[in-house]
């Protein structure tokens, strides 16, 4: 009995020690990519089977809570801005001068025609804290060693997805792959993390490409074409009144 107790305990240690060196590998990997503040300028391609859309643009993000994009070109969408301030989104459209604030009825609807929702910017959600991280295994991404790690959402959090499948390159604590459930355990979206380059003092994926699974011939692509990191912003710089002519 002694030693099936023992056996109990070492068997719990051993699993709380991975949960939590799966907690500090997310917690490492997420203030790497995303930092105290970013900014920088992208290109995001839009493919659907019939088309493909290409827009170039510039962002700026501090914490999870507030971020400002705004289009660079094509010229018919020149001047555009979108501001996500804690739970709020915002449009500035230049053609019509006029903010718009969505309404709750439009956060389910594709954000720029993407594969990414309204309501994806405006969630708060940490990957770090409200998540139970466990490592699965190892597995090679593309030539990387990686950690795979479970992420399964905590009691009463109001988080969409069911399960994140996540894999961390072993060396760099780089994101290069994401799988997303749904409640039904069904795969709903693959992210891949692909160019790793130097870029804003640090070594990140520049190419991110999501792929819905029931939709074939759709994907969203975002090319990181410049970063900085944890320059100082305002709050006040992610305003209404900021969103016509963002500077900073």
């Amino acid at each position: 009995m002694v030693k099936y107790i023992l056996l109990s305990l070492l068997s719990l240690t051993g699993l709380y020690q991975q949960q939590n060196n799966a907690k500090e590998i997310i917690r490492i990997s997420d203030e790497r990519s995303r930092g105290k503040s970013m900014k920088g300028e992208m290109i995001l391609k839009v493919v659907r089977p019939d088309y493909t859309r290409e827009l170039d643009l510039y962002s700026w993000a501090k914490g999870t809570e507030y971020s400002l994009v705004e289009v660079l070109s094509p010229a018919k969408d020149k001047g555009t801005t979108y501001l996500k301030r804690k739970k709020e989104v915002w449009d500035w459209v230049p053609t019509l001068e006029r903010t718009i604030k969505l309404p709750p009825s439009m956060m389910s609807q594709s954000w720029m025609g993407t594969d990414f929702t309204n309501d994806d910017l405006v969630k708060e959600i940490s990957i770090v804290d409200d998540y139970d991280q466990t490592i699965l295994g190892e597995e090679k991404t593309g030539d990387r060693l990686c950690y795979k790690i479970q992420l399964i959402p905590k009691p009463n959090t109001a988080i969409v997805w069911s399960k994140i499948i996540m894999w961390i390159d072993k060396k760099d604590y780089l994101q290069l792959k994401t799988e997303s459930y749904d409640d039904d355990g069904k795969l709903v979206n693959v992210l891949t993390c692909s160019d790793i380059k130097m870029m804003g003092g640090r070594l990140q994926p520049t190419t991110l490409e999501i792929i819905p699974t029931d939709k074939p011939g759709h994907k969203t692509i975002i090319i990181y074409k410049s970063r900085e990191y944890d320059m100082p912003i305002s709050d006040d710089f992610f305003s209404t009144q900021n969103m016509k002519n963002p500077k900073q």
